[in-house]
């Protein structure tokens, strides 16, 4: 396995009415994250946040390139982002969610204290696979057919690309001490979106370039 120290390139807030980052996520443009009762809409040049819509957000955050999908209490809401109107809600895995993200037309809800990823029917909420973690799982991204997720415990937290067949651990990224991350997102290439639980911030961490002769399998 390789390990190596995660390479923090910015840091945004924290915010105004802010107290806490949840989930977070990134629609190609546009950096969302989830703040107890509201989903913020960041400007990740100015670091400014643009807008914020009125609705339940308490854990993870995804967006499928239409629609944003957020964990709140035992439902994932499937949200308009315009409108914010709430379009419909499928009942999240027993035990709730921590982390969310969208690949292979499906939803990944990471669970904190269970130690799982669940691959879920975003139309129905029926699990489809579970990936194990010997970690908490705090977020949950993949890029590149790269399963990544975030772990918190105590006062360590990382960034970990796991095996999405056999969740076996192949590479880390170690947070600073005393740096906790809620949320994970990748942006499509080179970077991370962090959430900073109750820092109320949201950080960008540099994703490791890909060894010489590897390859990933494509992500849907």
């Amino acid at each position: 396995m390789k390990r190596s120290a995660a390479k923090i390139v910015r840091e945004y807030g924290p915010f105004p009415g802010a107290d806490r980052v949840n989930g977070v996520t990134y629609d190609g443009r546009q950096i969302w994250f989830a703040s107890g009762d509201k989903l913020n809409v960041v400007d990740p040049g100015s670091g400014k946040v643009l807008r914020s819509i009125d609705v339940a957000a308490h854990a993870g955050t995804a967006f499928d390139g239409q629609h944003l999908f957020q964990i709140s209490a035992d439902r994932i809401q499937k949200i308009d982002p315009n409108t914010g109107r709430v379009l419909a809600t499928i009942p999240a895995p027993d035990g709730g969610g921590s982390g969310l993200a969208w690949a292979e037309g499906a939803l990944w809800v990471g669970q904190h204290r269970n130690r799982k990823i669940h691959q879920v029917d975003p139309q129905t909420g029926k699990i489809l696979r579970t990936v194990e973690s010997n970690r908490f799982v705090t977020g949950v991204t993949w890029v590149d057919g790269e399963l990544w997720h975030a772990t918190w415990e105590g006062d360590e937290s990382d960034l970990r690309r796991i095996d999405p067949q056999t969740g076996q651990v192949l590479e880390t990224l170690d947070m600073p001490p005393g740096v906790a991350v809620s949320g994970l997102e990748s942006d499509g290439r080179d970077q991370f979106f962090c959430g900073g639980g109750s820092s109320g911030k949201v950080r960008t961490v540099r994703r490791p370039r890909r060894e010489p002769g590897r390859t990933s399998a494509p992500r849907a």
